[in-house]
């Protein structure tokens, strides 16, 4: 048996999913479970679909997003590393190239040795405030990505909130269903 079957009722023609291991019943339960089953199927079968279909395309963007926030973080710890690599070289060559150039002369390479002391430790110091500075950059972007797809995904379930079948209807709509089929249902003013 396939998993969907098309019954063609009165011209019009509707799918059933079936269900994947069907329980013995009677005859009059059988029909009347078809019936629920086939009813159900018809009022909320695309309605599902389209939740399911939604939700896929929350996930696929959540983790695009997700995916981008990672490797803007990667490229920026990147660079923010190279940069700090190239000053602390450029830093250790100037202190060589300070120090082949004074050679032994005592009391002024002391002097200067102290000078280079003191840059060397104004740059770490210039240093640690420019990487604090980008720690924080990238904490706020961090912060405000972070925000904008909680935004997103609020956004998201609420459209799908907003969408959802108004259960008082659903209800009432059952119940007419339920009449009609055990021949139940009157109409006012249209007594046979």
């Amino acid at each position: 048996m396939s998993p969907v079957e098309t019954m063609e009722s009165e011209g019009n023609t509707m799918q059933q999913v079936t269900p994947e291991e069907p329980k013995p019943r009677t005859a009059a339960e059988s029909t009347g479970a078809g019936n629920v089953e086939k009813i159900r199927d018809i009022l909320f079968g695309p309605q599902m679909r389209d939740y399911e279909h939604r939700f896929a395309r929350l996930e696929e963007t959540l983790m695009k997003e997700s995916s981008d926030l990672r490797e803007s973080t990667r490229k920026r710890f990147d660079a923010l590393e190279t940069y700090i690599r190239k000053e602390f070289e450029a830093l250790e060559s100037r202190i060589k190239s300070e120090r082949d150039e004074r050679g032994n002369l005592g009391e002024a390479l002391v002097r200067k040795i102290g000078e280079l002391h003191d840059q060397t430790s104004a740059a770490q110091r210039d240093l640690r405030g420019a990487i604090l500075e980008q720690s924080k950059d990238l904490r706020e972007e961090m912060e405000r990505r972070h925000l904008e797809i909680s935004a997103t995904l609020e956004r998201r379930f609420q459209e799908l909130r907003k969408d959802k079948t108004d259960r008082a209807a659903l209800a009432a709509l059952f119940n007419e269903v339920a009449l009609r089929l055990n021949d139940e249902f009157h109409v006012p003013g249209m007594d046979a």
